[in-house]
């Protein structure tokens, strides 16, 4: 899987974006709220490691899912 963070503009949040190997769009939700979302894709990582990584994602930058 493929995660990408989308900046928001104005009162619009910003976006986390989830795609798979053929780049199809899997899931897309606000950043500030990825806990639930990643954790129902199989990710055992502790809530505090999933916002530290999603923080730290460069916005627009397509990367391969890195969490376990």
């Amino acid at each position: 899987m493929y995660i990408i963070k989308i900046k928001g503009k104005a009162k619009i949040p910003d976006y986390i974006q989830i795609r798979n190997e053929n780049m199809i769009l899997i899931d897309y939700f606000r950043a500030d709220r990825p806990v639930d979302k990643l954790k129902s894709y199989g990710i055992t990582s502790s809530d505090k490691k999933i916002v530290e990584y999603i923080n730290k994602l460069d916005f627009g930058k397509l990367q391969k899912l890195n969490l376990q």
